[in-house]
């Protein structure tokens, strides 16, 4: 359990508190690319970090990323027009582009030289893996943009459902280090089968183990961590061990094990200290399933189960997500429909911002308390030295880093298994070592 000062650190994210801070060091997946497909189409409101933001695609296809308030009177821009290279406000004509200039002031005289004292708030931004990246750091410190880990290649198919979740970010990022969770809460959409690896069919996915108490094992890294969920495999259980890894990316991203169809990946980002939004993605290089099928799988379709900016419209908290009692007496483990959905309905329960100082935690929830160390570590560090996590000389291109499943013999090292050379080579060195130092120095034990 944490203290609330603890708590407080890894949760809130607006203005100047730490955790904010570190999270302005990363680029950040902010908005989705179908939002911004046509060049001088409608502004996009994306809150981030407490902030509120406005989005658009200019003429030329260019993105930009601007304060939601014009710098004149404090109107949105998001009632702009999206015209000729740059947004303009309606309120008296101001008109910005993509990096924050300003090109017109229309209620100003020709001869005024006002608009070249004028740079309204504009973050960098970048595309790739089906998301709209931004920078919100300081311009000195910016670093290089990347690929994410689910877009390896710019031919990778990607599938994200989006979900605007009223709960602070850090219970969401829990959920995903949490295996355990899935034999219960999911046990009707992941059912036990005698397969020899974990499979997807069209409305549940098969894995190859009964066992619902899975030992937690976890390996650090320098830009998160590995965690190994060993089961007892339904098919050659003496001699065999299943076994489902999770790689967090710190500080937004938790690669999922994978089935045989797809990879999956959730990307939880910080709208402000109460309120995220969550992806659910489904990735492959060489398959993989298509947009409208992940959503449909997911319950979370925009028009049916989401309104038009990815907030759930038909099961609430309000309403109790439309809990079926009924297809629970018949087998349904939970009467909520889709995994996400499932989710939300614990994370959400929990409060804005749950309440840790009274938690019993148990030996399931090793890779939940590691997070937190971690996370709590990688602030003090940042506070005291400045170095921000997964950055660093010894580094791991994301584009190399995935999660891993299987049915394998007990004798495997399971620290290796779905890690590419590059990781290999720095797992179990001097990185880990020096995280772990930061973590006794920062975690009450």
């Amino acid at each position: 359990m944490l203290t609330a000062q603890e708590n407080d650190l890894l949760c809130r994210v607006e203005g100047e508190v730490p955790m904010g801070k570190l999270m302005r060091r990363h680029w950040i997946p902010a908005g989705l690319s179908e939002q911004l497909v046509v060049p001088d189409g409608n502004p996009v409101r994306l809150r981030i970090l407490g902030e509120d933001l406005v989005a658009f695609r200019d003429t030329d296809g260019r993105l930009g990323v601007l304060g939601e308030q014009c710098p004149h009177r404090k109107a949105s821009l998001f009632f702009g027009r999206n015209e000729e290279c740059g947004l303009r406000c309606l309120y008296h004509g101001w008109k910005f582009d993509v990096e924050g200039n300003v090109l017109e002031m229309a209620s100003e005289p020709p001869e005024s030289r006002f608009r070249q004292k004028v740079k309204h708030k504009a973050y960098p931004a970048r595309e790739a893996g089906g998301f709209v990246w931004i920078y919100m750091g300081p311009p000195e410190q910016q670093p290089e943009f990347e690929a994410p880990a689910w877009a390896p290649t710019p031919e990778t198919r990607v599938s994200i459902a989006r979900i605007d979740v009223p709960c602070n970010w850090a219970q969401i990022m829990e959920g995903q280090i949490d295996s355990a969770h899935s034999s219960s809460l999911h046990s009707s959409d992941m059912l036990p089968a005698q397969v020899d690896t974990a499979k997807a069919e069209d409305t549940h996915w098969l894995r190859p183990s009964t066992d619902k108490s899975p030992r937690i094992q976890v390996q650090l890294t320098n830009y998160g961590m590995r965690y190994a969920a060993i089961r007892q495999p339904i098919m050659n259980a003496s001699t065999h061990d299943y076994v489902r890894i999770t790689t967090y990316v710190a500080p937004f991203t938790a690669l999922i094990p994978p089935n045989s169809s797809y990879n999956v990946a959730s990307v939880i980002v910080p709208r402000d200290d109460t309120s995220s939004y969550f992806h659910f993605i489904a990735w492959s290089e060489t398959g993989g399933i298509d947009q409208d099928a992940w959503r449909k799988f997911c319950v979370a379709q925009v028009g049916v189960d989401l309104d038009g900016e990815y907030r759930p419209a038909l099961r609430t908290a309000a309403n109790n997500y439309l809990q079926d009692r009924k297809a629970m007496k018949r087998g349904d483990f939970t009467g909520i429909p889709g995994i996400p959905n499932q989710d939300i309905a614990m994370w959400v329960s929990m409060g804005a911002i749950a309440d840790r100082s009274g938690e019993r935690l148990g030996s399931s929830d090793v890779a939940v308390i590691q997070l937190r160390r971690l996370m709590l570590a990688a602030l003090h560090r940042f506070e005291t030295t400045g170095h921000v996590i997964g950055f660093g000389e010894r580094r791991v291109p994301q584009a190399k880093l995935r999660s891993y499943q299987g049915v394998v013999p007990k004798s495997e090292n399971w620290r290796t298994l779905g890690a590419s050379e590059e990781e290999v080579a720095l797992l179990g060195g001097m990185e880990q070592d020096e995280v772990e130092r930061e973590m006794a120095g920062a975690f009450r034990t």
